[in-house]
């Protein structure tokens, strides 16, 4: 059962402007089942519109070749941005997914869960930043959240957290680094790889970006 509060007309992906921020809400319900609606720009992968537990869904499906697949949504940004999504996967025996979302295009900052390390990471392009423990449970939705915003002193302060969506948000951030410089520039995503050979869904997808 969804925990959000639809508002009147609200559609699977509203643009909300409010001052110089922009918001995008995609909870998939309104897009019929199969491939995407032009809102979700497949970049590498197989990413369809699928039902799980009642409710629909952005699927990272299992199947022929390996690889991380990654779609782009909303606007390009080159300032602050944001992004929030419940993730499901699962494991098969010792084979684990890894998923994630992530700001300012390909080569921006990435918030990947990577369970076969039980670490939630912090990655720029191919290089992991930084990493903590991350005590993920298969077959149940996990909440992620990635925020780059752009601090008083002109740096820039990258955070992210992860924690059960059947949880309250907890206040501080699981993990967080600092740059001196603007991260990059372009549009929010979602990736992952079904190592296990299941299923990725994300859903209830929310960004901000200014």
């Amino acid at each position: 059962m969804k925990k959000f509060v639809s508002i009147t007309l609200l559609t699977a992906a509203t643009l909300l402007h409010a001052a110089d921020t922009k918001k995008f809400f995609y909870d998939c319900e309104k897009w019929a089942e199969g491939a995407p609606p032009h809102e979700v720009f497949v970049v590498e992968g197989k990413i369809t519109v699928a039902s799980k537990d009642g409710n629909k869904a952005l699927q990272i499906e299992p199947g022929g070749e390996l690889v991380e697949a990654n779609a782009l949504l909303g606007d390009s940004a080159n300032g602050s941005a944001s992004i929030e999504a419940r993730v499901f996967g699962s494991k098969t025996g010792r084979s684990f997914p890894r998923f994630g979302i992530g700001v300012h295009g390909q080569s921006g900052f990435r918030l990947m869960a990577f369970p076969a390390k039980k670490e939630l990471q912090l990655v720029k392009g191919d290089e992991v930043v930084k990493s903590v423990p991350i005590d993920w449970k298969p077959d149940a939705w996990l909440n992620l959240k990635l925020d780059v915003k752009k601090a008083a002193d002109g740096k820039w302060s990258i955070s992210g957290k992860a924690w059960p969506a059947d949880a309250s948000e907890q206040r501080d951030a699981t993990i967080t680094h600092d740059e001196a410089t603007l991260p990059g520039q372009g549009k929010c995503s979602i990736w992952g790889t079904p190592f296990s050979g299941t299923p990725i869904l994300f859903d209830d997808i929310k960004i901000e970006i200014e």
